[in-house]
């Protein structure tokens, strides 16, 4: 009996000594390329700050949704109807860039716009009436689930000869690296298929593969929301939050729309996504550059970890008396909330709206990450408020920073507030706006946060910060390592 045990313990420890090699190999393999893959070189063109350029005919534009006196939902919209304009006296180029491009709700249930279709049919029309248009449309794969799904709108688009370019995630660092460290091993080299999917979309109607739902978990995007369009007396570009995504519509979105020089930086900025996703755009950007611009405002154009680092700078070169005001869906980034609590300790005037993180199409949120943060920032003496939602969310993505002086800045655009939007993870665009705080723009934008703050004429847009106020540790803590590691989607 002795023996048949010896025997036995030999014959397992052998096995354990022929598996122990090829386990710390396929660990060395997955960590291997989990820390490549979060840190690896970025394709060229991406994360970049454009010099800061003169820049004529700005306008602030804004989307609202709050309840009125009554109580009834109202909703005031400006984004689309601006772009569907822009397009449709369009001659020479149209390029866009958008994240979500398509009519998935959800679980949500509404008489939303029918924002995609009527972007796509725009965009249709116009080819039709100018032959010679060079029209392209750069979206994010999450619209057809990575392959997983044929959507009627973005077909229509190729028939009428707009090039859509699809663009290639795998290019980007990885933002949740605990999964694409296998994923790139073991996932990647599938590819994906429109044909004999078994799972439930979980965006909208449709059944999609496996593949789909494994790719979905890298939380990679080209998060993106940019327009170029030729006008009668130049180019204009337009950046903002807003998504033509029907079940969005009726989202809190911003917009910033100009000419000038900064135009030519917006479309090479776009130029480099459609080159790393192996597209072109015909029409070379120096086309753009010879507008004259009187002296005024000036605009830089901002993408991935530039964005980052010019809030985090407006932030830390506040002086006490300055005002900064913040409205955003997400704020996480560690580097700019100590910014904050910094400067509201050297009497920087401060104030933030966030949305609550309690609303996503239907599904229920959790309030992280933004109630963490807000209790922080309490704590620290920074005044908070919340947009009153009511199913839609406060999507913008604003700071605006006004100094004693008169002088003024403003940055939006696509860019969330966090870790995955602001550390060159997500394609991004945003622009920085430098002006008086006279400027059309600039006053319209401080109009638009005061409403938020104040509530005129009994329009319900925002509550105090107790109505969802949470202070419990364990959810700060759990915000923090979902922050930290990518294990999240904000």
């Amino acid at each position: 009996m002795t023996s048949g045990n010896t025997v036995a313990n030999e014959l397992a420890g052998k096995r354990r000594g022929w598996l122990r090699p090829w386990l710390l190999l396929l660990l060395a393999a997955y960590l291997g390329m989990a820390i490549y893959q979060a840190f690896k070189p970025l394709p060229d063109g991406i994360s970049v700050a454009s010099p800061l350029l003169p820049v004529s005919d700005v306008a602030f534009l804004a989307d609202v949704t709050y309840l009125d006196a009554a109580g009834n939902r109202q909703s005031e919209q400006a984004i689309f109807d601006e772009m569907l304009r822009l397009i449709g006296q369009a001659k020479r180029l149209v390029v866009l860039d958008m994240f979500l491009f398509n009519d998935f709700a959800g679980e949500a249930n509404g008489d939303y716009r029918p924002l995609s279709s009527q972007l796509a049919r725009a965009l249709i029309d116009r080819k039709a009436q100018m032959p010679g248009l060079e029209a392209v449309v750069i979206t994010d794969p999450l619209n057809t689930m990575y392959g997983g799904l044929t959507l009627e709108h973005f077909t229509a688009l190729r028939a009428a000869g707009v090039k859509l370019i699809t663009t290639d995630l795998t290019q980007l660092r990885a933002s949740n690296p605990a999964w694409s460290g296998v994923w790139y091993w073991c996932c990647q080299w599938l590819g994906n298929t429109t044909e004999g999917g078994w799972l439930d979309n979980p965006l909208g109607p449709g059944q999609v593969t496996l593949r789909s739902y494994l790719t979905m978990v890298n939380f990679k995007a080209n998060h993106r929301k940019t327009l170029v369009v030729d006008v009668d007396d130049g180019w204009a570009g337009m950046v903002t939050s807003a998504n033509p995504h029907d079940a969005s519509s009726s989202h809190g979105n911003v917009a910033l729309r100009f000419q000038g020089p900064a135009v030519a930086e917006l479309l090479e900025s776009e130029r480099a996504v459609a080159h790393l996703s192996g597209g072109d755009i015909d029409f070379d950007p120096l086309q753009l550059r010879g507008s004259v611009v009187p002296e005024g405002p000036r605009m830089q154009v901002l993408t991935e970890g530039n964005i980052r680092d010019a809030l985090v700078i407006a932030v830390q070169s506040a002086e006490p008396g300055d005002r900064i005001d913040i409205a955003t869906f997400y704020l996480a980034h560690r580097d700019l909330i100590d910014a904050l609590k910094e400067a509201q300790a050297r009497d920087v005037e401060i104030r933030v709206v966030l949305d609550p993180n309690k609303d996503a199409f239907g599904f229920e949120k959790s309030g992280i990450p933004n109630r963490p943060v807000a209790a922080e920032l309490h704590e620290a003496g920074i005044p908070v408020r919340w947009c009153a939602t009511n199913g839609e969310q406060c999507h913008a993505k604003v700071l605006l920073k006004r100094s004693l002086s008169g002088d003024a800045v403003l940055y939006l655009g696509s860019a969330n507030f966090t870790r995955r939007n602001l550390d060159d993870l997500n394609l991004e665009t945003s622009v920085r706006l430098v002006a008086s705080k006279n400027t059309p723009a600039i006053a319209d934008a401080a109009r638009w946060f005061e409403r938020y703050w104040h509530n005129p004429e009994d329009q319900r847009l925002s509550v105090p910060y107790a109505t969802y106020a949470d202070e419990s540790r364990w959810r700060y803590w759990q915000y923090r390592l979902m922050e930290a590691t990518g294990l999240s989607t904000f």
